[in-house]
């Protein structure tokens, strides 16, 4: 197995991301590297070249480029040819912690989408109280989506959580703003239809976004725009909230005693709430495991990344999407809500 790595991506790199392949390097003896961006650069690093190759470029996308321009223009970035490498049979996933908006062009221009599926997600595994997480799509691919693009989203979700999750029947429900079936705007109610009469995949119903982290499903759909705005709305709301249990700790001696006894909890507890611990955002919808790396990981988050996309490789994931949406299943629901639709309208 090879993975392509864009090694120039993100805010430590490549520092972080040499480091993190190396520790991937010396766990996964079955896996060889291919990292693209400067030499020399990357070998200040590079202890260990065991089943690691460098591809030297000096070209690189900036996290404030203009995404589709830039992929078009800069043939030569490291995230490119990472992902040509991929399209080319040389590598059999990608991975980037760079510009996010970058890598979902270099997805869809360069590796290319699946036939049938109409929108690409992005889909990291959050963390819930249970320590078990869930997978959440779509959070930033599409700023809107279609009742059919969510059906979508269910079966992709679905499929990577039994793959890689290890989940059996994993339950996908969607986000809306009750869990009653009447609930919500045009788009979740046609959703819903859609989703509850299908086969393929276990469709739970509605979940309310107050209680997604309380282990409710496996598998939460929803449209881009809102997607993101629950990601930011989580990570503000656990950064906010470990401030101020820092200050309040640190308010005095009989404070700060308690913090040394409770260090080692507190510590566990933040590591239970970051996402990064579970790998990166997967880019679902394209021909190939493309997964995107928080940008500001560490070279542990990126051994996680590489674990994910290994898995998601052995595990024949994109394939067994491929083979679900050729079924026709999909369709055939999609075709009966529109023809329905259509009829009611009239």
């Amino acid at each position: 197995m090879r993975i392509a790595i864009d090694a120039m991506g993100g805010d430590n790199a490549p520092k972080e991301i040499v480091l993190g392949v190396m520790k991937a390097a010396a766990q996964y003896k079955d896996v060889e590297f291919l990292l693209f961006g400067d030499e020399v650069k990357i070998n200040e690093y590079l202890a260990d070249k065991t089943r690691i190759q460098i591809i030297h470029t000096d070209e690189k996308i900036e996290s404030d480029d203009e995404p589709v321009r830039a992929v078009k223009r800069k043939k030569r970035a490291s995230m490119v040819l990472a992902a040509q490498a991929v399209k080319d049979g040389e590598a059999d996933a990608c991975i980037s912690a760079g510009n996010t908006g970058a890598l979902m062009a270099t997805g869809l221009f360069v590796i290319g989408r699946i036939k049938g599926i109409d929108r690409p997600a992005l889909a990291p595994t959050l963390p819930t109280v249970t320590g078990k997480g869930f997978v959440m799509l779509d959070l930033g691919a599409n700023s809107e989506a279609k009742p059919e693009h969510l059906l979508q989203f269910g079966l992709m979700g679905s499929v990577y959580a039994e793959k890689v999750r290890k989940i059996e029947r994993p339950r996908v429900a969607l986000l809306n703003i009750g869990t009653e079936e009447t609930k919500g705007n045009d788009l979740t109610k046609r959703a819903f239809e859609l989703m509850k009469n299908q086969d393929v995949y276990h469709f739970v119903g509605n979940v309310e976004s107050r209680d997604i982290m309380m282990d409710v499903a496996d598998v939460i759909v929803t449209d881009g725009f809102t997607g993101n705005m629950v990601l930011k709305s989580i990570e503000g709301t656990a950064g906010a909230f470990f401030s101020l249990m820092k200050m309040s700790l640190m308010n005095g001696f009989k404070n700060k005693i308690a913090a040394s006894f409770l260090k080692k909890d507190l510590m566990e507890l933040k590591a239970k709430m970051d996402y990064s611990e579970y790998g990166g955002a997967c880019l679902f919808g394209v021909q190939a495991p493309v997964i995107k790396a928080h940008g500001s990981s560490n070279a542990n988050a990126i051994f996680s990344t590489v674990r994910q996309a290994r898995d998601m490789v052995q595990k024949q994931v994109v394939e067994t999407i491929i083979t679900e949406v050729a079924s026709g299943h999909l369709k055939a629901e999609q075709d009966k809500a529109n023809q329905e639709g259509g009829t009611k309208d009239e």
